[in-house]
């Protein structure tokens, strides 16, 4: 009788296994392609810590949408230092103080009811280099599972040399040696801090301001980031990535 019963234990357990397994396996696989992904995503890391990023998603849909994109990679070494201190002097003046997240930032744009202002230099990198514009709770948890990655293995100088390379500044024309040339004929190494300052001025909508022909309002913001560049040139907020 024992053994009957023991025999119908084990039955039933089996039975419980089978039910189970095809949650295990879809777990197992899941587990499995979370694990792979990340592994994919930390050689992105590491490579474009050295090699330059061939695409991004953004440069990619412009292309299809307008038939031709402008676009010259340069090193930070030729690039006018003024042009590096004026993006980060528009865009996120504490960039050497932190480890991809202003809490200062943050706090003050939650205060405020609104998420403008506190996206880093760092953050802005990762969007642009990994993922994609636009507003979503998916691309935010990305961005931010991203960020120390970034942080962790570029240096500040790489995070400022690629940001100078991908960023969109104006409709279809993408870093600053294509916009120094598109807006004053020069390159990047000769820019003013007025023209630097100006290409910075257009950053937050590039596609609807133009740094050759400025507005009152531009011309007043490109003179309080030539204000800011000066400023974190004089207090140090520039030596990590000069």
């Amino acid at each position: 009788m024992a053994k009957r019963t023991t025999n119908t234990r084990k039955k039933k357990a089996r039975k419980a296994d089978t039910k189970l397994r095809p949650g295990r396996w879809v777990l197992r696989w899941v587990s499995r392609a979370f694990a792979a992904g990340f592994a994919a995503l930390l050689v992105l890391v590491l490579l474009f810590s050295m090699i330059n990023p061939p695409i991004t998603h953004t440069i990619w849909s412009e292309y299809s949408r307008l038939g031709k994109v402008e676009r010259d990679w340069v090193p930070l070494e030729e690039i006018a230092p003024v042009m590096a201190r004026s993006v980060v002097a528009a865009e996120d003046a504490n960039f050497c103080l932190h480890w991809g997240f202003d809490v200062n930032a943050i706090r003050a744009a939650i205060d405020e009811g609104s998420g403008r202002g506190a996206s880093t230099l760092s953050q802005q990198v990762v969007k642009n280099v990994y993922l994609w514009q636009g507003r979503s709770w998916i691309r935010k948890a990305l961005e931010t599972a991203i960020t120390p990655l970034v942080e962790l293995t570029w240096s500040k100088r790489r995070i400022v040399e690629v940001y100078l390379n991908v960023a969109e500044m104006d409709e279809g024309v993408f870093g600053v040696a294509a916009a120094a040339d598109r807006y004053f004929g020069v390159s990047p190494d000769k820019l003013s801090a007025q023209q630097a300052a100006r290409i910075a001025a257009v950053l937050p909508n590039p596609r609807g301001r133009s740094a050759s022909d400025p507005s009152p309002r531009l011309r007043k913001r490109a003179a309080a980031i030539m204000d800011g560049a000066a400023t974190i040139a004089a207090d140090g907020r520039s030596d990590c990535f000069e």
